[in-house]
C-alpha cells in the first residue's frame, strides 16, 4: 500500500479505478431512483439482506438456494447450516455497528467475529495469537504470523479513524481485501471480511439503505474469480490492487442488478 498521507486516495488514482467507481455510482443511483424505493424501500432492504447473507455463505462453503434459506429455521444442525446461520447473524448485526466503525473499527471486527462464531471460547472476539490454527479452508494464501496481523490491523484501523478522500468503493475493497489477506481470527474470516465491506458501503453513504449487496456479486462472479482477484490484492502491485477494486465494483453492480429485480417484482406485486 502507498506510503502517502492518504494511501487510500492514492489507490483511487490507479489506472481503471476511477472508471470502476463511476460505474458503481451510476448503478447505485439508478436503483435508488426506482419508483418502488419511494414506497417499499424497507421491503427491498430486507430482501437484499437475505440475499447478501446467502451470497456470503456461498463463498464460505454453504451454497444454498435462496428458498432453502427462507425455509430453514434451524441453523445449528451441521457445518453448512452453521455457516449460513453465521452469515445471517452478521448481515443483521452490521447495521447496528455503523456508528462505532469510524471511531473503533477493531472493536467492530471483534464484535463481528463474536457474532459469527456464536461461542464463548477464549479465541473468539480477538485476533489470533502465535501458534493458533486458522480454520479457513477455502482461502489457501500464505498466512501472515500473529505479529504481522497485529501491526497491519492497527494500520488499517488508523486509516479508517483518520478518514480519507478515497471513494467508498476503494475503502470497502481495501478493508475486505486486508481482512482476507490477514485472516486475523481463528475462524469465520471470510464472513467477517464481507460484513466489514458491507459496513463501509452503507456507512459511507454510497448505499445508506443497504440495498446493493456486494456479497451477491462476489458469489455470482464465482469463488475462483474471487480468489484470483484476492491474489492480486495480496500481490500489492498496482495492477493487482486495481483488479481487486474492480472486482469489488462489479460485485456491487451485481448486487444492484439483484435489487433492481426485487424492485421490479414488488412493482408487479409478485414478491
Amino acid at each position: 500500500m502507498s506510503t502517502t498521507a492518504d494511501p487510500l486516495a492514492a489507490l483511487g488514482a490507479l489506472p481503471g479505478v476511477a472508471e470502476s467507481v463511476e460505474s458503481v455510482r451510476k448503478a447505485v443511483d439508478r436503483v435508488y431512483g426506482h419508483r418502488i424505493m419511494r414506497r417499499r424501500s424497507n421491503a427491498v432492504t430486507s430482501e437484499a439482506a437475505l440475499r447478501a447473507a446467502r451470497g456470503s455463505a456461498a463463498l464460505s462453503g454453504a451454497d444454498w438456494a435462496l428458498e432453502e434459506v427462507r425455509r430453514r429455521s434451524d441453523f445449528g444442525t451441521d457445518d453448512e447450516a452453521r455457516v449460513m446461520g453465521a452469515a445471517l447473524r452478521l448481515t443483521a448485526e452490521a447495521g447496528q455497528l455503523l456508528s462505532i466503525w469510524r471511531q473503533s473499527p477493531l472493536r467492530v471486527l471483534a464484535r463481528l467475529h463474536l457474532v459469527a462464531a456464536a461461542s464463548d471460547e477464549s479465541r473468539v472476539g480477538r485476533p489470533r495469537q502465535a501458534g493458533e490454527v486458522v480454520d479457513e479452508p477455502l482461502i489457501e494464501l500464505p498466512l501472515p504470523d500473529a505479529r504481522e496481523v497485529s501491526g497491519r490491523l492497527d494500520g488499517l484501523a488508523d486509516l479508517i479513524i483518520a478518514g480519507s478522500s478515497a471513494p467508498a468503493l476503494v475503502t470497502a475493497a481495501v478493508v475486505h481485501g486486508e481482512l482476507l489477506a490477514l485472516r486475523p481470527f481463528t475462524s469465520h474470516n471470510g464472513l467477517v471480511a464481507r460484513a466489514a465491506e458491507r459496513i463501509v458501503l452503507i456507512g459511507s453513504g454510497l448505499d445508506p439503505k443497504a440495498i446493493c449487496p456486494a456479497e451477491v456479486g462476489h458469489a455470482e462472479q464465482g469463488r475462483a474469480e474471487y480468489l484470483a482477484a484476492l491474489e492480486g490484492y495480496v500481490s500489492g502491485t498496482p495492477e493487482g490492487m486495481a483488479a481487486w477494486i474492480a472486482h469489488c465494483g462489479r460485485a456491487v453492480e451485481f448486487g444492484v442488478r439483484e435489487s433492481t429485480a426485487v424492485c421490479e417484482a414488488l412493482q408487479r406485486g409478485a414478491a
